[in-house]
């Protein structure tokens, strides 16, 4: 299996741009839980509030630059190549796009934000910073209001590209590959697990330990903000690869 190099990123790694996560202490959003906001079994039911909650989420997003996290990531695609790179990413942001990246060389395996899909006719849309309103606005290619979702995977909803992502994961079987995980606690996507036994180098970045993430997986670990580790992991890069 031929070596890369693959980052695998989630929320930390935007926090520093100033990305807000909609949820309160609490745990709610406007008193609703933000599991059934973004239910597959249920979004049609609240169609007008899953719409207004991520209509304010791609607003907000249009203010938000990205930061040293993703501008390192980059930098680290352009030294090594298309070829070498995997930027796999759990987060629904444009930062990564903003910071030089194509969309073809991200795998934003959760979704777009930009983007909008219609379930009647399976046609996807940039939507940009804009709202989607309900008023007025449709699927541009079959007029269909209530297929229109947000390009967003929602819980229960299947992942369609969890398939490559797991494609990308099996060159850690390759001693000389590494794994640069960012940002997530590994709940959601279960990143220990995929890792197991794997003989790939592998470096932690998170501002605090996860019980998901056991500490004995990695080979570095930094916890603290990408923003100070980036330089780190970017030399632990060239010494491993080179």
């Amino acid at each position: 299996m031929q070596k890369k190099i693959i980052f695998f990123s989630g929320p930390g790694i935007s926090a520093p741009s100033g990305i807000k996560t909609f949820r309160d202490a609490d745990g709610l959003w406007e008193n609703h839980k933000i599991e059934d906001v973004c239910n597959f079994n249920t979004w049609k039911k609240i169609f007008e509030l899953v719409h207004k909650f991520y209509n304010a989420r791609r607003v907000q997003l249009k203010d938000v630059k990205p930061n040293e996290g993703h501008f390192g990531v980059r930098r680290v695609f352009e030294k090594y190549g298309k070829e070498n790179v995997v930027n796999i990413t759990q987060n629904v942001d444009d930062l990564f796009e903003q910071a030089g990246f194509q969309n073809d060389e991200i795998l934003h395996v959760h979704g777009e934000l930009t983007k909008m899909q219609c379930f009647a006719c399976g046609n996807v849309w940039d939507i940009g910073y804009n709202e989607f309103d309900i008023s007025k606005d449709r699927c541009p290619k079959c007029n269909s209001l209530k297929g229109v979702k947000p390009k967003i995977v929602f819980f229960n909803e299947s992942a369609p590209l969890y398939r490559e992502m797991m494609k990308y994961f099996d060159h850690l079987s390759n001693p000389n590959t590494i794994l640069v995980v960012i940002g997530t606690m590994g709940n959601v996507v279960p990143i220990a697990y995929l890792i197991g036994n794997t003989p790939a180098k592998k470096i932690l970045c998170n501002k605090e330990p996860s019980e998901h993430l056991p500490e004995h997986l990695f080979d570095k670990i930094y916890y603290e903000s990408i923003e100070d580790a980036m330089a780190k992991i970017e030399d632990d890069i060239c010494s491993w690869w080179e």
